[in-house]
């Protein structure tokens, strides 16, 4: 009887043991769920998008005997630091020439590149998910099979700047043998965005998708410098690769969200 009353007794310790472990599962899934969400819309809601900054004025590739393009940037709701290029093709997708690039990205330094004794120091850090789109499509391969630009072999100055907090405005200059007819490209990435889909562990194994989250998205518009029509808008036609690992353009937007609001519009006027 006693043997009994201990096996009964036992099943129902193994039972609670398991309906504990499994209701234990639940809230943690649900917790991590609730930070995983919460942290991202903290983000969101810690993002300035202040109308009343001044608008910064960029003047790249002065010494241009081409058409004047001037680019006319508004921050959306979700911006915060964001990094881009700027750069021009051909109609058939060949590249001619950068107009901007951020400059952490133009040299690959980074001011906060390393901690050493609890400080930050400026140090060399490759981030192939940051604009992978315009640097396949510049086509330049570096050493260690990236392509991006090094210290060593940087974008020169005349193109590159600070990233600009808030609204800009680029001037800027094609060269003298532009072809007619172009499209103007802009690639911009924020990390520390994700969403339901790109979450915080979606590639555990991927040390450079942690540099992105959403992936960087270009914009485009194609121009002809001949036309009477003078100005025009730039639009969202794909996302880059989420941790750079290809140039290619991938044109399913449907799993992007915040980062389709870093940017409020993009103006292109031609002069």
């Amino acid at each position: 009887m006693k043997k009994k009353n201990f096996q009964k007794c036992l099943r129902i310790f193994i039972i609670r043991i398991i309906y504990l472990s499994l209701v234990a599962a639940g809230i943690i899934l649900i917790l991590h769920w609730s930070l995983n969400v919460k942290a991202s819309n903290n983000f969101i809601q810690k993002r300035s998008f202040n109308k009343r900054t001044k608008t910064q004025i960029i003047k790249t590739n002065i010494d241009g005997k081409g058409a004047k393009l001037i680019i006319d940037f508004r921050t959306g709701k979700t911006h915060l630091n964001s990094l881009f290029a700027i750069w021009y093709e051909d109609t058939s997708g060949n590249f001619i020439q950068t107009l901007y690039v951020s400059k952490v990205i133009a040299t690959s330094i980074f001011k906060y590149g390393i901690k050493i004794y609890e400080e930050w120091q400026p140090a060399v850090v490759r981030k192939p998910a940051a604009l992978p789109y315009w640097s396949h499509q510049r086509g330049i391969e570096a050493e260690d099979g990236f392509f991006l630009p090094t210290p060593k072999d940087p974008v020169p100055d005349g193109i590159t700047g600070a990233t600009p907090p808030g609204n800009f405005i680029l001037k800027s200059r094609t060269n003298s043998k532009t072809p007619i007819n172009i499209t103007v490209l802009l690639e911009i990435n924020q990390a520390y965005d994700w969403n339901e889909y790109y979450t915080i562990d979606k590639y555990p194994d991927d040390p450079h998708y942690k540099d992105s989250q959403q992936p960087a998205l270009v914009y485009a518009a194609t121009i002809n410098l001949k036309s009477k029509q003078k100005t025009y808008t730039m639009k969202p036609i794909g996302h880059s690769h989420y941790s750079g690992q290809n140039g290619k353009l991938f044109k399913d937007l449907s799993k992007i969200t915040t980062a389709l609001e870093i940017i409020d519009s993009i103006i292109i006027k031609v002069k």
